[in-house]
């Protein structure tokens, strides 16, 4: 299986990097290298680092960013290990960042790797096969109540209830193993009358792909460890592709351009934290229709970007 290089939102989001021959990029989430190859075309004397904890993506970018030699350097980890990784090769401060969150095509088209409702195949979903913690473990191993709870909260599932009940039943009788036995059990706890909008499995898959990975944690944890690399004028873009991750990314821009604690019936601030930069996209950014029409995974894709201030200015 090769990897798709497809990019999502790749002009956009190119665009708004606003990229200095000499600067310095990190894409966080380097997938096949669709938007680290776009970046690394408009570097002369300017270094670009990408960062996977996928092996297979790795080895699939390393060719594909091959003609661009030392100007890169790759690395096998997750993004919010980026500061320390980083700074172990001496780099201080990054002039763009480029983050597209979640699964990406090659996981999901990859049968083995246990992703997608649309194949029969073992329940792994982790995104760093070095990782001990699959899919399976989780569907046989949580309680029905911590079951529920990562289906209602990671998948907004109306069923969640239903759908976890139905899991600890279903194990009772023998292990969850395959993505397709797990498509069944789900599919008799949602009515049929409802199953009509979308593969039932949809959200459900979503959820326990985000607790193997703890992708909203991770999210959550390097958003300011990303604003602060930023130097001055620098951009952070950060594609999300459901709600949950795009949230917490509004969330944490709005902290980063207005900080201030005080109450708001205070005459003036008195807590003397400076805003860190500006949301460029007061609202986000959506793919264009031509880009739907190849693309149907980008359907919900959202596009951020927050740029950086000179802190030493008043």
């Amino acid at each position: 299986m090769e990897f798709n290089h497809y990019s999502v939102m790749l002009r956009e989001t190119i665009d708004y990097l606003n990229i200095k021959a000499d600067g310095t990029y990190l894409d966080g989430t380097l997938g096949g290298g669709g938007h680290a190859r776009e970046v690394c075309r408009r570097l002369e004397q300017g270094h670009f680092y990408g960062i996977d904890q996928d092996d297979a993506a790795i080895a699939a970018a390393g060719q594909r960013l091959a003609e661009f030699g030392d100007k890169v350097t790759l690395i096998r980890d997750n993004y919010g290990n980026a500061r320390a990784a980083l700074q172990e090769r001496g780099v201080g401060q990054l002039d763009g960042i480029v983050l597209d969150l979640g699964v990406s095509s090659y996981q999901l088209d990859t049968r083995e790797r246990g992703f997608s409702y649309r194949f029969d195949s073992p329940l792994d979903m982790r995104m760093d096969r070095r990782q001990v913690l699959t899919a399976k473990d989780i569907v046989n191993h949580y309680s029905e109540g911590e079951l529920f709870h990562i289906i209602r909260d990671y998948g907004e599932d109306t069923f969640a209830r239903n759908i976890a009940k139905h899991i600890v039943q279903a194990r009772e009788r023998q292990p969850i193993e395959t993505t397709g036995e797990l498509n069944d059990v789900i599919r008799a706890a949602i009515p049929a009358k409802m199953r009509q909008n979308g593969h039932p499995s949809k959200r459900t898959f979503q959820a326990i792909r985000i607790e193997c990975n703890h992708e909203l944690e991770v999210l959550r944890g390097a958003l300011e460890d990303m604003i602060d690399l930023l130097a001055p004028g620098g951009r952070l873009c950060i594609i999300t592709f459901h709600s949950l991750e795009d949230r917490i990314v509004k969330a944490a821009f709005k902290r980063a351009e207005n900080p201030c604690t005080c109450p708001p019936d205070f005459p003036m601030c008195v807590c003397g934290k400076q805003p860190l930069g500006n949301v460029v996209t007061r609202k986000p950014v959506l793919p264009g229709a031509e880009e739907l029409e190849e693309n149907r995974r980008s359907k919900s894709a959202k596009l951020r970007v927050f740029e950086k201030r000179d802190l030493k200015q008043n």
